[in-house]
């Protein structure tokens, strides 16, 4: 590597580290003066008088009106506004995040004017009548709510791309990964580089300059925080030995010196899947980056990166068995990284330079960096690593001269409130709910017997201001904050979302497997032979890799939802799979869709023939109508409308399939091409759905939301079929990929293009979902099948 590239960059850091070690210095001078403490304590006189109240009125309000769990949001959100406390809530939220992310004072006029329509927009969002729960979780953190807003800032591509981006992250995060906390964090820098670039956008901003920002925000932010999971977490875990991580980080200073991502090269260790998969993907997210940035702005963004990145790896080098490091040593590189993590966002949206921005953003880091080593202390303590907090627990008694982190942390907020910010009153009263609301937090998490355990180590050398403090932590009132909550939620939410997913999957996995055994048709001795041809045939066609999505939904709907027992429905689920097999038997024969290929083997008709194929077919009919009338457990005339119903669809997928065939060769309209697609696929989705549903005899109000849920599931499906066809791998698909461009068909590629058919799926994945929340109950099962439908590779 190149001697003066690297002397550059060392010069650069020093010149981080000189700045950092000033301010450091500073910081002790304040904390060895003892000036803080009582700066703090007149600031807290003031504070208390709008966070504590001298009576409580609550034995007079009704229990109705009482403080509900922050948990349920919406319930949460509502009872602030009713109580008449929303508006300073959401201020107080708002206002610190301009502070933390957008590095913004909140004493000018324009950034007041700024965060009163972020209030007031905010508080629409969360006010407005459709503001529920889709489908069990919050509306702020569905797939649906997110493409909803990408349609109105025209910014659907984007969106798209960085759902799959994010679906492809989550399924190759290492198992000694906190997998929700890496995705929380990618999440909110995301979110956080889209604040960037909002903050800079007002009425007067052309929309499609608008759209160009928005697009390019979401891109960057999701290149800049990979990041986190994939560098500061993945070389913080245990996931590589430590020679992969030297060998990792080698790669990582090429890049950062260089500007060019070097080949990964021979990797030696036996995390080779995962570093390729995270070198392909940190290289195009820098690459993208790179390419972003105005050339007078790419030195910039390249040092910054340097600084930063050097800065965690001193950081992460530090061994809790070492008793020998100075304050120096454990206090300068988290300023340096604290501050540099932020500092960089507007280099890799190459913005012009923001003095204001640099100064505040490079005092204020240390503060968020010592409340989050606070509450992350006993995590990392069993982890080993090495922060001011676990430091100060292991060697405050053999080591005299360390800096209590607690002490230098209320330092850091009497700097920030009267040096950094002028003594500004909102700023005093935004940061001190803020630092409150963190211990009120972490005595919550901790129970009252620990949190004061810890306080007796970290604040006994200051008592009076310790009483004070704790008073508030105990008494104080209206503290709490919008990120907090949605923090909190986003990481339930992902659990939950996991938890479900594999749930789905285990599901599908589990049925298949019972229903694979059950749909094979058995052969009674002393039959004709041709008879046995075709129970042969039928077989044929229905082993292979079958999906076996329909009976797998109506055990869902019949067996989970409605409590039908699994023995009544065997019948129906036989039925379903033989009418199916049945139709795609018919939709391979020459005078059809002509496939050679179907479920991973060669066709019925290719085996045989087509006659025999054809009999086959009817012969699967025949066979699913028997089982519908062997549904003994049932009345019958819950049976006749099950079996009248079933014929309908039947009819209705023959004529859809016959539209699909005189379509050929024919360019379609986007209506008629939905029609054709509904009858030949939604209408399987409805019948797997609504024949359970009519043996459970259920409302008609919740058969017709499955019905509009089946009709766009089933056009997301066909639509997500027509694009693995442009572009799908023949092994992973079971048949061949580029049928209908051979065939000359009509198709929602062909019709809209490739972008405009995966914005229609997604617009089927809103519809569905708004259906779903119809639904009387939420159905985690439909909500995933919905997310496979679209996320597929088959």
């Amino acid at each position: 590597m190149n001697n003066a590239l690297i002397d550059h960059a060392e010069a650069g850091y020093q010149l981080a580290e000189h700045k950092a070690a000033q301010y450091f210095a500073s910081l002790h001078n304040q904390l060895m003066n003892n000036t803080y403490t009582t700066v703090l304590m007149q600031d807290f006189h003031q504070w208390q008088k709008k966070h504590i109240h001298r009576f409580s009125w609550l034995p007079w309000i009704s229990r109705t009106a009482r403080k509900p769990d922050s948990r349920d949001v919406y319930r949460y959100i509502h009872w602030l506004n009713v109580t008449g406390k929303l508006d300073e809530y959401l201020d107080r939220s708002i206002s610190y995040i301009y502070m933390r992310d957008l590095g913004k004072a909140l004493d000018t006029p324009e950034t007041q004017a700024r965060i009163q329509r972020v209030v007031q927009d905010t508080k629409k969002y969360f006010m407005r009548k459709d503001g529920v729960k889709r489908q069990g979780q919050p509306d702020f953190i569905s797939l649906a709510a997110l493409y909803r807003w990408a349609q109105k800032e025209n910014v659907e591509t984007a969106v798209i791309w960085l759902i799959q981006k994010l679906e492809n992250v989550a399924s190759n995060i290492p198992k000694e990964l906190d997998a929700e906390q890496a995705q929380r964090k990618l999440i909110k820098i995301i979110l956080g580089v889209v604040l960037h670039v909002n903050d800079e956008l007002d009425e007067t901003t052309p929309i499609p300059e608008r759209s160009k920002r928005f697009d390019a925000a979401l891109r960057l932010g999701y290149s800049y925080g990979l990041t986190y999971p994939f560098i500061d977490d993945l070389l913080d875990s245990q996931a590589l030995t430590s020679q992969e991580k030297e060998q990792y980080s080698l790669l990582i200073r090429k890049a950062l010196l260089t500007g060019i991502v070097p080949d990964i090269g021979e990797w030696n260790g036996d995390n080779e899947e995962v570093i390729r998969y995270v070198h392909s993907e940190l290289r195009e997210a820098f690459e993208y980056i790179k390419n972003y940035q105005r050339p007078e702005m790419q030195r910039t963004f390249f040092e910054q990166s340097y600084v930063f990145f050097h800065s965690q790896e001193l950081d992460r080098a530090k061994k809790l068995t070492n008793a020998n490091y100075t304050n120096e040593d454990l206090f300068i590189p988290i300023i340096i990284k604290s501050s540099s993590s932020r500092l960089i966002v507007r280099s890799v949206l190459s913005a012009s330079e923001d003095e204001g921005f640099d100064v505040r953003t490079f005092y204020y880091g240390i503060y968020n960096q010592l409340a989050d080593d606070f509450a992350d202390m006993f995590d990392d303590l069993e982890e080993g690593a090495v922060t001011p907090y676990t430091y100060y627990l292991k060697y405050r008694d053999l080591r005299p001269d360390l800096i209590n982190p607690y002490e230098l942390y209320w330092t850091v907020i009497s700097h920030l409130i009267h040096n950094v910010y002028d003594s500004d009153a909102k700023t005093r009263e935004v940061i001190l709910d803020r630092a409150i609301n963190g211990l009120k937090r972490s005595r919550e998490r901790l129970g009252p017997a620990k949190y004061n355990e810890i306080m007796d180590i970290f604040a006994s050398g200051q008592p009076e201001f310790n009483d004070l403090i704790q008073r508030m932590v105990r008494k104080a009132d209206d503290v709490d904050f919008l990120d907090k909550l949605l923090r909190d939620q986003v990481v339930v939410h992902l659990k939950k979302d996991k938890k479900e997913k594999e749930d789905f999957i285990q599901t599908v996995r589990n049925v298949r497997e019972r229903i694979n055994m059950e749909v094979q048709i058995s052969k009674p001795n002393a039959i004709p032979e041709m008879k046995e041809t075709l129970i042969d045939a039928a077989n044929y066609s229905l082993q292979g890799s079958g999906k076996r999505l329909r009976p797998i939904l109506t055990w869902v709907m019949g067996v989970r939802e409605y409590g039908l027992s699994e023995a009544s429905i065997v019948p129906l689920l036989r039925s379903l799979e033989y009418m199916h097999t049945a139709s795609l038997i018919f939709d391979d024969l020459p005078t059809q869709d002509n496939a050679s290929t179907r479920r991973g083997r060669s066709t019925l008709h290719q085996v045989h023939n087509s006659a025999t194929a054809e009999l086959t077919g009817l012969f699967l009919i025949q066979k699913a109508i028997g089982e519908q009338s062997s549904l003994s457990q049932f009345d019958a005339a819950t049976v006749l409308t099950l079996i009248r119903y079933s014929a309908e669809k039947a009819e209705d997928m023959c004529m859809g399939q016959a539209m699909d065939l005189n379509a050929k060769g024919k360019a379609l309209t986007l209506d008629q091409l939905n029609m054709i697609c509904f009858y030949k696929t939604g209408i399987a989705f409805e019948a797997a759905l609504v024949m359970p549903a009519i043996l459970a005899q259920v409302k008609d109000s919740e058969i017709s939301a499955l019905k509009t849920f089946a009709y766009h599931a089933g056009i997301a499906f066909q639509i997500k079929d027509d694009l693995l066809d442009l572009d799908g791998n023949d092994m992973v698909l079971g048949k061949p990929a580029g049928q209908d461009v051979r065939n000359n068909n009509s198709t929602f590629v062909s019709i809209l293009g490739e972008d405009g058919a995966k914005k229609a799926m997604w617009e089927h994945y809103c519809l569905a979902t708004d259906a779903l929340a119809e639904m009387p109950k939420h159905i985690p099962f439909l909500k995933h099948l919905l997310d496979y439908i679209v996320g597929r590779e088959r």
